[in-house]
């Protein structure tokens, strides 16, 4: 191991210029599939006539589109955290004047998989041209040109080719709206900002056990009687507003009514078809597997009951009617089984012989196939299908009206779903949960009640320890799958549950932790070698986070202002130690695995030899 330590360490001493004297440039988030900017790279001034101009397209969603980046490109005057020094700044060339937009199919619907891709011109002299298949993909162009231009007066980047397209057609957000309430305006500038990381699913939990607050034409006593109050309420006013604002910057909303369990709020207005509703979560000196719900906030709906599907069946008939997404989440997790066996109908039927997979069949045999009759994809968590208490069979789900999504055990869940035949959106909560690491939410809980620390790993928190947005651009959602199983993988979702968040922590929750995802499911985490690129995602995410924050997104910052004016300074090693390559055998996860490894030890080594050198020459360290 001394060998390659010493190669590094030589290598990590060997550049004796500052660090800081790289030359920066300006940069796309997330980075294009294709982005070809040859040296000199150029940049011209941006007209103060400059339009935006789609010559016969007549599109309500594109004209939006191209009316709110007209006035971005004009306004925006981004001034980089870094002078990008590496870009050469002309007056010879006139400024542009226009962006031609083009699009081959402009009635091609907002589904999923619909094609994205685009192609980006902006020559050195003329008009730039942006051409797209669908309306959705100049929308990503749309984004990729704002990205392009900078400065007072604006400038924009010239001799630019960019060819883009995602490599995943599912890239969302889930955030729970029933725990804590989330006025209108919080959604929309969320969706807003999901458009400009080129995201385009909001997986909208609308309703839990904790409240009601979506109001329903065929049922308002849900909401009238199960929300918080009148002024923590989605009317159907709402619901329209905010789906038309994901039109209009290419994001779906997708719309989920868990079910059966998580359905507590519903016992104010329907008591008789909820068991263990309004119960204590967890009865004193029970154990855990008898506990009546995993989180306070107790309820299932009874499928014994036919009265249950009399009311659950006009709720998803009005949410199908309000949205029209495809996809319908149904939900489907965390049953619990002391629960349903506070009831006595229940109670008896399990006494007869029946089990707890036979009554979540009974309930999903009773509403799958409604839900498919409104021309709706069901999607379920993974729970449905692989919980060990209650489960049910492909032949009660048929994989080509089915989509789980997975938030337990990572790849291995995933690969077991896949397997199976099932498409799968991932939301690993070891990667992917963005409320994990803020402490636990219970009252008197003597787990704190401690002079040292012994829950130092996760932060109190059962799915700790905090996501980092590392961690979450490193995570492959298609580890260890074939060809065929990674096919089969939609996507990804990180997931805001909402316990310890409200509007208040909303954007510093989301971004830009989320925007590492985004481009990880856009373009993927690894450079054209294979590496893995995060080292220099991190310049790239502090600058793009910084434009987010000038645009009204309360981004949390990644690193002190001082490391993004220091480029490479805040590294574990040098930037340019990191283009040693290490001989290894094995596969890619073990060099990788190694190379980290590798390089922690080198920084040790390089430390301690150069207090060796110094001590030798008698200077203080």
């Amino acid at each position: 191991m001394f060998l390659p330590l010493l190669i590094l360490c030589l290598a990590l001493s060997s550049f004796s210029f500052p660090i800081s004297a790289v030359e920066s440039t300006i940069h796309v988030w997330p980075k294009p599939r294709s982005f070809s900017w040859p040296q000199p790279q150029q940049a011209t001034l941006l007209s103060s006539t400059f339009t935006i101009s789609a010559p016969k397209l007549n599109n309500t969603h594109l004209s939006s589109a191209i009316k709110r980046y007209q006035t971005l490109v004009q306004t925006e005057h981004h001034v980089p955290l870094l002078n990008p020094t590496a870009v050469n700044f002309t007056t010879s060339t006139p400024p542009l004047q226009t962006l031609l937009v083009f699009v081959s199919d402009l009635t091609a619907p907002l589904h999923h998989n619909v094609n994205e891709s685009y192609t980006l011109t902006i020559p050195t002299w003329g008009p730039a041209n942006l051409s797209a298949q669908t309306v959705w993909g100049a929308m990503r162009g749309l984004e990729t040109f704002s990205q392009l231009v900078w400065g007072h007066p604006s400038r924009v980047a010239v001799g630019v080719y960019i060819w883009d397209e995602p490599l995943f057609g599912h890239r969302g957000i889930m955030l729970d709206t029933s725990r804590n309430y989330y006025p209108v305006e919080d959604i929309l500038r969320t969706i807003g900002a999901m458009s400009e990381n080129k995201m385009n699913v909001f997986h909208w939990h609308i309703t839990d056990s904790h409240s009601f607050p979506l109001v329903l034409p065929s049922e308002p006593e849900l909401a009238a009687k199960g929300s918080y109050g009148p002024d923590m309420l989605y009317t159907p006013d709402d619901v329209n507003k905010i789906v038309q604002f994901g039109l209009d910057h290419g994001v779906r909303v997708l719309p989920e009514i868990d079910s059966p369990g998580h359905t507590g709020s519903w016992a104010e207005a329907y008591p008789e078809i909820m068991t263990c509703a309004n119960m204590f979560w967890w009865p004193a000196g029970s154990k855990w597997a008898d506990r009546l719900a995993s989180e306070p906030g107790t309820g299932h709906l009874n499928p014994l009951n036919p009265k249950t599907y009399q009311v659950l069946k006009r709720v998803i008939q009005d949410v199908a009617t309000l949205f029209p997404e495809p996809f319908y989440h149904a939900g489907a997790d965390e049953i619990i089984p002391g629960c349903w066996k506070a009831d006595p109908t229940i109670q008896s039927f399990l006494s007869n012989g029946g089990t707890l997979s036979q009554l979540l069949e009974i309930f999903v045999n009773s509403t799958f196939p409604y839900i498919v009759s409104l021309n709706r994809t069901v999607v379920y968590w993974e729970d449905v299908f692989l919980d060990a208490n209650a489960n049910v069979s492909t032949t009660v789900l048929p994989p080509e009206h089915t989509i789980l999504q997975t938030w337990n055990n990572g790849h291995e869940n995933t690969k077991k779903i896949v397997s199976s035949g099932y498409r799968v959106i991932v939301s690993s909560s070891d990667f992917y949960y963005l409320d994990c690491g803020h402490g636990g939410f219970l009252g008197n809980d003597s787990e704190y009640d401690q002079q040292t620390s012994d829950n130092s790993g996760n932060g109190g928190s059962w799915c700790g320890p905090f996501k980092t947005w590392q961690t979450i651009y490193n995570y492959d959602i298609t580890y260890g799958l074939s060809e065929e199983e990674a096919n089969l993988v939609l996507g990804g979702e990180v997931a805001l549950w909402s316990e310890q968040a409200d509007p208040t922590v909303l954007d510093t929750r989301i971004w830009p932790r989320t925007s590492a995802m985004a481009e990880t499911l856009w373009s993927g985490n690894r450079d054209e070698t294979g590496e893995k690129r995060y080292a220099e995602a991190t310049d790239r995410l502090n600058e793009w986070r910084y434009r987010m924050v000038r645009r009204g997104i309360g981004a949390e910052p990644i690193q002190p202002l001082w490391c993004i004016r220091n480029p490479g300074m805040c590294n574990t090693m040098n930037k340019e130690t990191a283009n040693v390559r290490l001989s290894v055998p094995g596969d890619k996860a073990h060099k990788d695995t190694l190379k980290i490894a590798v390089e922690k030890e080198a920084a040790i080594f390089c430390s301690k030899q150069r207090k060796n050198r110094a001590a030798k020459q008698g200077l203080q360290t």
